[in-house]
């Protein structure tokens, strides 16, 4: 299963550009190098979410020169509106986490306990 399509493509994403601006492909290699290799996010999950987040105004883009001397980058950066979105994110996963570690937890505390016979 690709954890980013469970719903964290976004929080990802947002979580990318908090430090500082970064091209596509730069976020792209930053979330595949900082997830340890757990998401495999591509280019063709990559740009159409970087649009929807441009279009929901948590991100905003524009064209740089190079610092290779290639072609123009489309540099991405957070907005104050994508700077809060990652904040509510953060809870929301915080909160899903917490739910699933006591779930896990209980789970772990009743297989260790000895079964009873019938």
């Amino acid at each position: 299963m690709n954890p980013l399509k469970s719903g964290t493509l976004d929080l990802a994403l947002l979580a990318a550009l908090q430090d500082q601006p970064r091209y596509g492909l730069d976020i792209l290699k930053h979330v595949n190098d900082r997830s340890g290799g757990l998401f495999d996010l591509r280019e063709g999950s990559l740009y159409p979410a970087l649009h929807r987040l441009v279009k929901a105004g948590w991100i905003e883009s524009d064209w740089q020169p190079s610092d290779r001397g290639g072609a123009p980058r489309k540099v991405y950066r957070l907005t104050e509106d994508g700077r809060e979105a990652l904040h509510t994110k953060r809870q929301e996963w915080q909160t899903l986490r917490g739910a699933l570690d006591a779930l896990l937890i209980r789970a772990l505390l009743f297989s260790a306990l000895p079964r009873r016979s019938a």
